[in-house]
């Protein structure tokens, strides 16, 4: 008897199979001796369409919404249902006594395999393979430690819940407001108050108005000063206030009031989690974050030099300690060695800001594996990212940074001026790690460091000048993927009730997994754009939010959604509660749309005339270039950009004959049309 492995990918299962011995290929499988490796090509099995509960969903009609089937159903995805075909077959062998779930260890990855066991009709036990890397090492612990697959039945709910949540928001109030407003508008429960986010930014930079204000300065010859008032503020925004200030410190020297110097520590950063790496990768790199994902699933997968990616967790385990010294020395060439060597020298210290079993979930903090390191076989996307998780891992390793840091307090006349600076005693991980990313907004009040020399209470310093220097405040910063990651991953800030606020606090929007597929998609649907680092709305994206009802735009109830995910994968939370809310918000929401009066107006709007309705044609980015497409969504036609009136390329071709085929089904209307049709793309075929 056999077991039957199923992976997520190809690539994956090769690997399983390679380790477990099952060297003979056939069609969609691997098998050997004791084991049948086969895969899945991402997801086969997915919910069913509108139009399988009712072919009248075929059309987009605001009075049929909203859609909520009593039971959802699940179908074959018809594009890889050669390999369902596969999976099922092998399934019904019976020499097959038992199932190992291979997929990827966290939501998805069991949506994935469970699925494809529900429309199989499994009936025999499953095991599941839980592991946090791809080295042949992990692969063979995991098969000697294979978990009971009921063990995992509340991840399996929490996943079919976002799934069917998904369903019922997305599609119905995506087809609520594509009626409604004739435009090709879509919506979802992490998308929209995602998109929410950067379009409030955008309206407090318009709405912005700059203030002048002013700072003054004092240079005493070995160092300078900034004027702080009794609640240690340096900013005037009364230029009078500025200038009697000034008038008061002339002709006077400066008496050192404190010297005050101070023993600090900074320990090391935390390991990296996904999120933090995709902020520091964009921060550092200018990647996005789904290039992060995709670069760092290839270091994982292929390389097998990190650990799994989708992880939330910042920390590691007690029981994988004994291993630290074996990923180090695997990591330990070029520009490491030194480091490594260094580290390897006495036995590594490790904290609680490293090792906490209590913070680790599904999977611990993003690190090295066992696998010897090929620096040659990388990448440059590849190095660097690798770089960003060496360094860090070698960084909690280390020691804290130590300095001293100084603090002169010089008074003129009354008026108190603050100088800083530290001497460092120990880099510590600063020799190893890159300088900490600057915070998100700067902080104007925070004293600039100088080097100081010794100074003593009571000194008279000549003061060598004083001046006024006039700023402007600034406006909010626009959303980068780093900061937008974090507004993301702490949306609490943007919650007004205070309560809900602190309850929010590590439940974010998405999950790590998915927060780089959703501002992948907002930006795909033209409801944002990039600007170097920067993320603009357009105006399509800002007008979709003041339409979308404020419940869904809203952080506090989609925050809401996924705190409910996370207890009923951990076995705290009821599906059948959660779903049953989910259901009364679709009916709300799509009932809020059908009450809207507001209007929408697309600013895209080209001159070319549609050849089948006459009405102006919209431009659109599409994977393949712009397109041109009638603002008319019954209408449909689309060309690309360049053609001129009647679309050339393959795509339009079909496109084309598919309208004459969808016209000629509608009668002698729609034949009639349908003639003219052919006719206008004869004349144009012979023009």
């Amino acid at each position: 008897m056999k077991a039957l492995v199923l992976a997520e990918k190809p690539s994956v299962a090769r690997e399983i199979a390679r380790v477990l011995q099952c060297s003979s290929k056939q069609k969609g499988f691997l098998e050997g001796p004791k084991y049948v490796v086969t895969w899945a090509l991402g997801h086969l099995v997915t919910l069913a369409e509108p139009e399988d509960y009712d072919k009248k969903y075929k059309e987009w009609r605001l009075e049929d919404l909203p859609m909520v089937p009593e039971k959802m159903k699940l179908k074959v995805i018809q594009q890889t249902s050669h390999q369902f075909k596969v999976v099922q077959s092998l399934m019904k062998r019976q020499d097959i006594r038992e199932l190992v779930i291979a997929t990827d260890a966290g939501r998805e990855g069991e949506l994935v395999a469970r699925w494809i066991m529900q429309l199989g009709n499994w009936q025999k036990p499953f095991k599941r393979l839980w592991i946090s890397s791809q080295t042949d090492a992990a692969i063979h612990e995991g098969f000697a430690n294979l978990k009971p697959g009921q063990a995992y039945n509340g991840l399996f709910d929490a996943a079919v819940c976002r799934a069917e949540a998904d369903w019922l928001i997305g599609l119905n109030v995506t087809r609520a407001l594509t009626c409604k407003f004739n435009a090709q508008l879509t919506a979802g429960r992490v998308q929209t108050p995602t998109l929410a986010m950067i379009v409030q930014r955008e309206k407090e930079i318009k709405e912005f108005k700059p203030v002048d204000y002013w700072t003054i300065k004092a240079d005493f010859g070995d160092y300078f000063g900034d004027w702080r008032d009794k609640s240690n503020n340096g900013r005037l925004f009364n230029i009078a206030q500025a200038e009697a200030i000034l008038a008061k410190l002339q002709g006077h020297k400066g008496v050192v009031r404190e010297v005050h110097t101070e023993g600090k520590t900074e320990p090391p950063p935390l390991a990296y989690d996904l999120t933090e790496l995709q902020r520091d990768a964009n921060r550092r790199y200018g990647f996005s974050a789904q290039q992060t994902l995709a670069v760092l699933q290839g270091l994982y997968e292929r390389h097998k030099l990190v650990t799994y990616p989708r992880t939330d967790s910042r920390y590691l385990t007690s029981d994988m300690v004994g291993t630290l010294p074996a990923r180090l020395r695997a990591m330990g060439i070029g520009p490491y060695a030194e480091h490594v060597k260094t580290l390897l020298q006495k036995p590594l210290h490790t904290t609680k800001r490293l090792v906490d079993n209590s913070k680790v979930s599904d999977h611990h903090a993003i690190i090295p594996t066992e696998q010897p390191l090929n620096l040659s076989g990388l990448k440059a996307d590849e190095k660097n990212l690798y770089d960003l998780i060496a360094r860090r891992f070698l960084a909690v390793l280390y020691p804290p940074y130590r300095y001293d840091q100084t603090t002169i307090i010089t008074e003129i006349n009354g008026e108190k001026f603050y100088s800083r600076g530290k001497i460092v005693k120990d880099q510590g991980w600063r020799a190893v790690a890159y300088k900490v990313a600057e915070k998100e907004e700067g902080n104007t009040e925070v004293l600039p460091e100088q080097l100081l020399k010794q100074q003593k209470q009571g000194d008279q310093k000549e003061v060598k000048s004083c001046k006024l220097q006039k700023s402007k405040t600034k406006p909010p910063s626009r959303y980068t993927e780093a900061t937008l990651l974090t507004a993301m991953e702490s949306p609490g800030k943007f919650i007004e009730d205070e309560e809900l606020r602190e309850t929010m606090k590590g439940c974010g929007l998405g999950t790590p997994a998915t927060r780089a597929e959703i501002i992948e998609k907002i930006i795909n649907t033209n409801y944002v754009e990039r600007n170097g680092k920067e993320l603009v709305p357009t105006s399509k994206g800002a007008q979709l939010i003041e339409l979308v009802a404020t419940k869904l735009k809203s952080p506090e109830l989609t925050a809401q959604w996924e705190q409910s995910l996370t207890d009923i994968a951990k076995g705290r939370g009821n599906k059948l509660h959660f779903i049953a809310g989910i259901r009364e918000d679709t009916k709300q929401l799509v009932k809020d749309v059908e009450q809207d009066t507001a209007k929408y107006q697309a600013d895209n709007i080209t001159k070319t005339k549609c050849p089948m309705c006459g009405k102006y044609m919209l431009v659109v980015k599409g994977k393949r270039g712009k397109m041109l497409i009638c603002q008319d969504r019954q209408c449909g036609y689309r060309q690309p950009e360049k053609d001129n009136g009647f679309g050339s390329s393959a795509k339009s071709s079909r496109t084309n004959q598919r309208l004459i085929a969808e016209y000629s089904e509608q009668g002698t209307i729609g034949n009639n049309l349908g003639e003219l049709f052919k006719a206008a793309l004869a004349k144009k075929n012979n023009d």
